[in-house]
């Protein structure tokens, strides 16, 4: 039987990988909590539909800081894809396209983000890392905005790699080998120390918007929007970096509260359903991005499996609109969900 859900593609995933990769894929942080709470704090919101409001369809259609998107649901950076399928992130790209959506390809790609930007057929946004060695990463921000990426989207909540255990418990030997398309293997990626003062030395480099993704704080939303920052990802890097933290949708009130419009706020972790998209929006997200979901539809159909995953997600946040009685992404706001 054809798979109908994200989690379908989860099961097949898992039985068709390397267990290395899948431990790599799936596994989070110290003892997983925050990997956990991220789907149990979408589990507890409930939605409160309208009714009688003569919905029949809905304009899932948006914007994202200035990019037209067909649905707001985007492509999360994971490193890394080629494990998945051959064609890795230039599968991912195509797919994205063929959806009308918008994909963010990691610095830690398999393949060269110059290669992405030739299979894409759509917008692309670049995650960039931001590496002991600088100019490093001075090269990856220009290299991007040469090949036509449209934002820059700058990972702020991983100083030090906490690692992934259940990866950690199987043997080096054991493992799949880790390629990066971007640079040559025998670079040093120790990760730099960032403040945020190196907004402006990123601001410094290009012209592209500049997104925060990994904020959890309405102190740092506040921050953030002080600096100029065109955009924040509320994320707690799907419970892959501090364990014990908030699941992103807990933090996402407090941050778009503080941020009050003043720039884009965007959610990722945990999201499964077409209805946890709606959760998301409800409470002050203007898109979403998923991340493992993707990689599981890579596994199991390539390109095709990818799309398939989008195009569910997308049938199921319009079928919650129709029934929840909201024509529009506009007409969702926190009306639309009670927090338990």
């Amino acid at each position: 039987m054809e798979p109908i859900t994200v989690q379908d593609f989860e099961e097949l995933a898992r039985q068709r990988l390397h267990p290395a990769t899948w431990a790599y894929y799936s596994g989070g942080a110290g003892d997983e909590v925050t990997l956990g709470a991220n789907r149990a704090a979408f589990e507890r919101i409930q939605i409160v539909p309208r009714v009688l409001q003569g919905v029949q369809t809905v304009d899932l259609a948006t914007r994202v800081l200035g990019t037209e998107a067909s649905m707001p649901i985007l492509v999360a950076p994971t490193a890394s894809q080629g494990q998945a399928c051959m064609e890795g992130e230039c599968a991912t790209a195509f797919a994205a396209g063929a959806v009308g959506t918008l994909m963010a390809a990691s610095t830690e790609s398999t393949r060269s983000l110059e290669d992405i930007a030739a299979a894409a057929t759509g917008p692309l946004w670049f995650q960039l890392y931001v590496y002991r060695d600088r100019a490093l990463a001075a090269s990856l921000v220009r290299r991007a905005e040469a090949a036509g990426y449209r934002a820059i989207v700058l990972t702020v909540d991983v100083q030090r790699w906490s690692g992934i255990e259940r990866f950690e418990r199987i043997e080096p030997a054991q493992r799949p080998a880790t390629v990066c398309g971007n640079f040559p293997p025998d670079t040093d990626i120790e990760a730099a120390v960032l403040t945020w003062d190196d907004v402006a030395w990123l601001r410094s480099l290009t012209s592209l918007p500049i997104v925060l993704k990994g904020v959890l704080s309405p102190l740092d939303a506040r921050e953030a929007v002080a600096r100029g920052v065109d955009a924040l990802i509320v994320s707690n890097h799907g419970g892959r970096s501090l364990d014990g933290v908030p699941a992103s949708i807990e933090a996402l009130p407090a941050v778009a509260e503080v941020v009050a419009g003043r720039c884009e706020v965007y959610l990722d972790g945990g999201v499964r359903r077409g209805t946890d998209v709606l959760k998301a929006l409800a409470l002050g997200a203007r898109a979403v991005f998923v991340g493992r979901p993707i990689l599981w539809g890579l596994a199991v159909n390539g390109a095709d499996g990818a799309r398939r995953v989008l195009e569910i997600l997308r049938h199921e946040l319009e079928v919650a609109m129709v029934l929840a009685g909201r024509p529009t992404l506009e007409s969702l706001d926190a009306s639309v969900v009670k927090l338990s």
